[in-house]
């Protein structure tokens, strides 16, 4: 059910996000305790602001309540992916070449499930990330999750 109402609210957010230049990075409906949450992360080119957020959330709240995919009450949020946003998509990954990343698998890869550094290449198939002592070679089968990692 998660996956038929987070691809209806793609289908209904996707044209006004194009059209106004924005970038869909992910949608998640999740139960915490005894809530609902709609959430939808947004960017676009240059960072996201709170107005760009209140657009969508307003353009996307009038569209589920003409629409109404989800059967029970629920919390609308949209917002910003953040500074560590995650990397979910192909373009996600070629877009996070020579950024700091962090990378999870669901094996071990050289003895580790984590790893931190500069994105050096991903190809499609494999990660190649600069972990500051050595490159490791992470294949895309074995990706757990990836994200954008801010360096102190």
């Amino acid at each position: 059910m998660s996956s038929q109402i987070k691809s209806a609210v793609e289908e209904m957010v996707k044209p006004f996000l194009d059209e106004n230049g924005f970038e869909l990075v992910d949608i998640e409906y999740v139960k915490e305790g005894s809530n609902w949450f709609l959430r939808v992360y947004v960017d676009k080119e240059g960072g996201i602001d709170i107005d760009d957020c209140g657009r969508v959330s307003e353009f996307l709240s009038a569209k589920l309540d003409e629409n109404d995919p989800i059967p029970v009450a629920y919390f609308l949020e949209v917002s910003s992916p953040g500074a560590e946003r995650p990397l979910k998509k192909p373009e996600d990954y070629r877009k996070a070449v020579g950024k700091h990343v962090f990378l999870t698998t669901y094996e071990p890869v050289n003895g580790k499930k984590e790893f931190e550094g500069l994105l050096e290449a991903f190809d499609g198939e494999t990660f190649t990330v600069n972990t500051g002592k050595k490159s490791v070679t992470v294949p895309a089968e074995k990706l757990a999750s990836a994200r954008l990692a801010i360096v102190f």
